[in-house]
């Protein structure tokens, strides 16, 4: 293991446009580095004076599996809604996201893609248009940030197109603010694993929820 501790890093860096900031986080063990960044995005976001409202999906017991009728009625916002209502209320309350998964297989967690796929629906996350067009809906949303690790290597990912970078600076870009920042911080090649990069990689998200 690369680390399993539960301490966190501080970071007092001044802060004038705090927010109301929502973490989807998907790992199912809270002793693995993905716990441990958790933890550290949760405290230096709310040391940083920003309102947190956190989502743990597999703690949640989040079904990823879209149904039969979910598939039928996608395109009625109003069933959407009503299927995952809780979600999608907090999806809109909030004017930043903080996304915190590992890569298996070259993406998210199956559970983080069923989430995309069940909650960011046509009225959730898009509209759909008289004229057939779609519209982003979700452009109170003024920051995305990704904490992202991987097994494999910069370089591999690379080859395949790195899908869970693209998806977080890419797919989520089109539905929120044009003018949103979207930062990606991603630990790479921890099938070698050092503790040394850990604890850095650690410091670095600590910093960067601090200056969200």
């Amino acid at each position: 293991m690369c680390i399993s501790g539960r301490g966190s890093v501080r970071f007092s860096i001044s802060i004038q446009d705090h927010m109301r900031v929502l973490v989807i986080y998907a790992h199912p063990d809270p002793d693995s580095l993905n716990g441990a960044l958790h933890r550290q995005i949760l405290e230096s976001l709310s040391a940083a004076g920003h309102e947190v409202d956190d989502i743990d999906l597999y703690a949640d017991g989040f079904d990823p599996v879209l149904s039969a009728a979910e598939r039928r009625d996608y395109f009625e916002p109003e069933l959407n809604r009503a299927r995952v209502a809780d979600y999608a209320a907090r999806i809109e309350a909030a004017e930043g996201l903080v996304f915190c998964f590992p890569t298996w297989c070259l993406g998210p967690p199956a559970i983080l893609k069923g989430f995309f796929d069940r909650v960011m629906v046509p009225g959730v996350s898009f509209r759909l248009e008289k004229d057939g067009s779609l519209s982003p809906n979700l452009q109170h949303i003024k920051r995305v940030a990704a904490v992202v690790t991987y097994g494999r290597s910069r370089g591999i990912l690379w080859w395949f197109g790195d899908p869970p970078r693209r998806m977080m600076t890419r797919y989520i870009r089109w539905f929120v603010s044009r003018k949103a920042r979207i930062r990606y911080l991603g630990l790479y090649d921890l099938h070698k694993p050092d503790r040394v990069r850990c604890e850095k990689f650690l410091k670095r998200v600590a910093k960067a929820m601090s200056g969200f």
